[in-house]
């Protein structure tokens, strides 16, 4: 049984607002950063045990090609995602939410 994936309320917003910058540099970026995520996310909900915890019960997972991560947690029946976060930000902004 794969768990099913929830998002804080923060995560969509930080996916349209790369989404939204990356379309602006060059028509097709944010589509393709939207693909990697989702791959990202496939892989996680597959294996979401793969990764290891790197800050209080949070794992990650680097966006390939992307300066970003995924930043989850594995619940009792469920995967939180907590952030989707650029890689220059201050990192306080999703260990907040840990």
């Amino acid at each position: 049984m794969s768990l099913s994936l929830v998002f804080e309320r923060e995560v969509r917003e930080e996916i349209d607002e790369a989404y939204q910058w990356l379309e602006s540099r060059r028509l097709g970026l944010g589509e393709e950063f939207l693909a990697e995520v989702q791959g990202v996310l496939d892989g996680i909900v597959n294996a979401p045990e793969l990764h290891a915890v790197i800050y209080k019960n949070i794992r990650h997972v680097r966006v390939k090609r992307f300066s970003y991560a995924v930043y989850y947690r594995l619940e009792a029946e469920r995967i939180a995602v907590i952030a989707v976060h650029h890689g220059k930000r201050d990192p306080k902004r999703w260990q907040s939410r840990a």
